[in-house]
């Protein structure tokens, strides 16, 4: 890619998690990505965050861009190469910015679509609404601050929770070409965590009952974080090995 490192400020980043079983969300997932686990149970959700001074390395901060974005993630491994890998795998990337929609898949990795967000926010506070270009509503999600997870929780703590989600740093997805991934993964200069208390929780995709039948998936826990300093950095494409067993960054495309 073009742009291989970007720097900015994560002015806000909340994460909505779900449990899902493990056998559903392996048939949601590309062969050969498989549901990482915690706890016996598959984990997915939406990441809602709102970038400033997003920019190439040298460009000042005063030339970055803000926007507002989300991604579906769901926890994986896979085979690359020969040695096992940790990330996640984002099935849909939203943004407010026409630049992400233009530019993605072609000078830096993702493709997005492009949604408008409404967005409410105070100290204690979180409130958003993603709305599609066909007026639907793909997320609406509200919560406020919280002193620790819900009981109902995987995560026996706010510490396990943040280590299991820092090492989803590396997320790849999918590109115009069957088989061809593209990955992108975000270095932190800075990490706190805060608990959010979850009052209203909706996802067009996690809801989907053809892919996740009544049962199959819970809310799980949702997590806050602000002014994050971070880069990302631009992770070379995999491919769908000629056994289909495993991934590899060697193109045979011939």
């Amino acid at each position: 890619m073009f742009l291989d490192t970007i720097h900015g400020l994560i002015d806000r980043r909340v994460l909505l998690n779900y449990r899902v079983d493990p056998a559903v969300l392996e048939r949601v997932l590309p062969a050969p990505f498989r549901p990482k686990l915690y706890g016996g149970h598959g984990v997915g959700g939406v990441c809602m965050i709102r970038f400033r001074q997003l920019r190439p390395r040298f460009v000042p901060a005063w030339l970055g861009l803000s926007s507002e974005n989300a991604a579906h993630r769901i926890a994986v491994q896979w085979q690359q190469d020969g040695e096992h890998k940790e990330g996640v795998f984002i099935p849909r990337r939203d943004t407010s910015a026409w630049f992400n929609r233009t530019f993605g898949g072609r000078i830096f990795p993702g493709l997005f679509q492009r949604s408008r967000f409404d967005v409410r926010e105070t100290g204690a506070a979180v409130s958003i609404r993603i709305i599609r270009s066909d007026g639907g509503t793909e997320i609406a999600f509200a919560g406020h601050v919280a002193d620790a997870l819900p009981k109902t929780s995987i995560f026996p703590s706010l510490e396990e929770a943040a280590g299991f989600f820092s090492l989803g740093a590396t997320g790849y997805s999918a590109t115009r070409t069957a088989g061809r991934y593209h990955g992108m993964e975000l270095h932190s200069l800075n990490w706190s965590v805060t608990p959010l208390a979850i009052d209203e929780a909706r996802s067009c995709f996690f809801e989907d009952e053809q892919r996740f039948p009544p049962g199959s998936i819970e809310l799980d826990c949702a997590l806050l974080m602000r002014g994050i300093e971070h880069e990302w950095h631009s992770r070379p494409d995999l491919y769908l090995s000629s056994s289909a067993k495993g991934l590899t960054t060697r193109c045979a495309c011939g």
